[in-house]
């Protein structure tokens, strides 16, 4: 009697095929050398790599290799935008993780994923899987720098916030895209430093408008409407150097922490971001609000810029959603 025998791969087995996708422009420096160690390291270990520059090269990749179930990872070589734009454009559950290469790297610092090639190789190799939220952010001011205009909505990963510091952003990246476009080697990289510019331009002239930032709880209750000066909506508790506005914000919890100030000069800033320093003592201020909430509308008279994930945004109006376990990941 003949039996007839089917062998079937373990599914890790068929998960051969790695994409690096690399933002040229990421970071302090070109991060290409990083990027082709990590392609060397992992094609020591057996795998299939492509190293990709072209990000709709990449998605189309991605996408297909995930549909048919033979992609392992889609590593960034970036930051915290870089990955924000890959979830963005490739398919709900496609694995994605980083090797930093930008300034702030938060999501890579949260995940303790670091810089190192040789280090992230291995990690892909394990392939430890993490799923968390994200946010949507719906815009209607059709000012935004990142489109040809009109609304448009787009996931973010660790935080949006409207006020000082996106006008601070606005500013870097503006000043970025100049240099880039007249040609300067270094112009489209930027460091803390890039920072300094623009953060004295925006000490003399930002205004604090209002901003009403009306909070939906995750938890069923009425809408509560908050008049403020300078709104953070957090999906991971970090910011900037590992500021910790927001102590209490977790990736997997299905809502979103605001960190609302209602101060109005440069003086209540330097109050906030001295007292956050410090074991997070803002959060005890009369002028502060911490609330979590799963809905959220952001509006003002004035145009208050935001910014997402370091990226800029546009200008309010605003609204924002949790997403929940929309990221996969793939962590230390």
């Amino acid at each position: 009697m003949n039996v007839r025998r089917e062998c079937v791969l373990p599914p890790l087995l068929l998960m051969n095929n790695v994409i690096i996708s690399i933002n040229p422009k990421a970071g302090r420096t070109s991060p290409m050398q990083k990027a082709e160690e990590l392609c060397f390291r992992l094609r020591e270990k057996g795998f299939t790599v492509d190293l990709l520059t072209d990000l709709d090269e990449v998605v189309e990749k991605a996408n297909v290799r995930f549909a048919t179930g033979d992609l392992r990872v889609l590593a960034g070589v970036g930051g915290d935008g870089t990955a924000a734009t890959l979830v963005n454009r490739t398919a709900p559950g496609t694995p994605i993780t980083l090797l930093a290469a930008g300034t702030a790297n938060l999501l890579s610092k949260h995940y303790r994923l670091g810089s190192n090639p040789k280090r992230l190789a291995d990690i892909i190799e394990r392939r430890k899987i993490k799923t968390f939220d994200a946010g949507i952010a719906r815009c209607f001011s059709g000012s935004d720098t990142n489109s040809n205009g009109g609304s448009y909505e787009r996931l973010f990963l660790v935080m949006v916030s409207c006020g000082f510091d996106a006008d601070v952003v606005s500013g870097v990246h503006r000043h970025r895209e100049e240099r880039y476009r007249q040609g300067h080697k270094k112009g489209a990289h930027i460091s803390y430093f890039s920072y300094i510019k623009p953060v004295l331009h925006s000490l003399t002239g930002y205004k604090f408008p209002n901003i009403n930032v009306e909070i939906i709880p995750k938890e069923a209750g009425a809408a509560v409407v908050v008049p403020v000066r300078w709104a953070f909506l957090f999906n991971i508790n970090r910011y900037g150097w590992g500021l910790p506005l927001a102590p209490f914000a977790k990736e997997d919890d299905g809502s979103l922490d605001a960190v609302l100030f209602s101060g109005r000069t440069v003086f209540h800033a330097f109050v906030y971001t001295a007292l956050a320093q410090c074991f997070s003592l803002h959060r005890y201020l009369p002028s502060a609000v911490l609330q979590q909430g799963v809905k959220f509308r952001l509006t003002s008279e004035a145009d208050v810029p935001f910014q997402l994930d370091g990226d800029p945004g546009g200008c309010l109006p605003l609204e924002i959603e949790a997403v929940p376990n929309r990221v996969t990941f793939l962590i230390r």
